[in-house]
């Protein structure tokens, strides 16, 4: 598989075009953002920790049912991917309270839900990625009804499956965000990642993080975390 030119850049990734013109090169990159990228650093290796992780939980999800881009791993930071059309919604599941919900709900970080919650928010930047419902999305043009109940089916089965996996490994899934995109023919599958950066993990035992927010809050000890989650999972 020949990598061509670069196509995107993004906070964390970088996407090149190959000779296959349905199949792209993922590149993980260690920058970290957070704050609507306000803040930038590094975490070392978390490019390393994120592509393979997010690997071998794609893979997992393929298993139980759920469609990825996944492909190929081609190296510690690389993986080939399904080009997908981005439909601009960050779809979240939420488990227990933590970050922005508790923020704007009033609700003590740590309570957990009765049920998962699920939330949309329209993917742009320069919006700072607002808040919507599935009104809004299907009123914009953003996703057909047919989408969304795809991505709401999958979205719950995710969770339901990362749970279980993570919980092997005696960490509690508290939230996390998903991207879903469009294949060629129209198919919806999961794309993106699924990692540190995108979820947040809890020590089931002494609820310490093992995720992003160690950066974003200036806790420290970003880089151990993100390898710890990766020996757990991965050995």
């Amino acid at each position: 598989m020949q990598k061509k030119e670069q196509l995107y850049e993004g906070k964390a990734k970088k996407v090149y075009a190959t000779d296959e013109p349905d199949l792209v090169i993922v590149s993980y990159k260690d920058d970290a953002t957070a704050g609507d990228g306000a803040k930038k650093g590094t975490i070392r290796d978390k490019g390393i920790v994120n592509n393979r992780l997010s690997n071998a939980l794609m893979q997992k999800l393929e298993q139980e049912g759920v469609p990825t881009h996944f492909v190929q791993q081609l190296s510690d930071r690389e993986t080939l991917v399904k080009k997908v059309d981005i439909i601009p919604l960050e779809v979240i599941v939420r488990n227990v309270a933590a970050g922005h919900f508790s923020l704007r709900m009033g609700v003590e970080e740590g309570t957990p839900f009765k049920q998962p919650i699920l939330e949309f928010s329209y993917k742009n930047d320069e919006l700072h990625d607002p808040f919507i419902n599935h009104y809004y999305a299907l009123a914009l043009g953003l996703a057909t009804q047919e989408e969304i109940d795809a991505i709401t089916a999958y979205a719950f089965k995710v969770n339901e499956v990362l749970k279980a996996v993570l919980l092997q490994a005696n960490i509690r899934l508290i939230d996390f965000k998903l991207e879903f995109g469009r294949l060629a023919d129209g198919t919806v599958v999961l794309a993106d990642e699924i990692s540190p950066d995108t979820c947040r993990f809890w020590d089931a035992t002494t609820g310490a993080h093992l995720d992003k927010d160690l950066f974003r809050r200036d806790l420290g000890g970003e880089e151990d975390a993100y390898q710890e989650v990766m020996r757990r999972l991965l050995g």
